[in-house]
């Protein structure tokens, strides 16, 4: 078997979810989280926006206690991310500083990754459930794309 696996959610709109091997889904943790902790010295105005950012969007499954080393991680390459970017910017003709742009960007994305901050990754804790769009839905959209002034029937 290859590649990742399939979230809960979309097995369920499929049908083909089998209860004998997901864990309950009345069954949620809850981190105790205390005060919002202040950000690592030396973070930057943009480093300090992630930081806060994370902590308060992503608080019920980021743990204050546990994962701020790794945020701090996160939010220093963000930052350098930036000066990198400013770098290759004035630059465009030193291709390692663009190798090294991409290098970082696949760092960033799989610490996002790893805090759940990612739209896959939040599916797979449950924070996102997915809609899918039946058919009459569809077709509802796709004539008020043609017409903005068509009305809904469902509306």
């Amino acid at each position: 078997m290859t590649g990742k696996a399939t979230p809960n959610e979309i097995k369920a709109l499929r049908g083909t979810l089998r209860s004998d091997r997901v864990i309950s889904p009345t069954l949620k943790g809850t981190l105790i989280q205390g005060a919002l902790p202040d950000p690592p010295r030396g973070l930057g105005e943009l480093g300090k926006s992630v930081w806060n950012q994370v902590l308060t969007e992503a608080g019920s499954w980021v743990s204050y206690k546990l994962d701020t080393y790794l945020l701090g991680i996160l939010c220093d390459q963000i930052e350098e991310r930036a000066n990198l970017r400013e770098l290759v910017e004035d630059s465009p003709d030193l291709p390692r500083l663009r190798i090294g742009l991409r290098e970082l960007d696949k760092a960033i994305v799989s610490n996002l990754s790893t805090l759940g901050l990612t739209p896959t990754d939040r599916a797979r804790l449950g924070f996102v459930q997915v809609k899918s769009e039946n058919k009459l839905e569809e077709l509802i959209r796709r004539k008020q794309e043609r017409n903005p002034a068509y009305r809904s029937p469902l509306d």
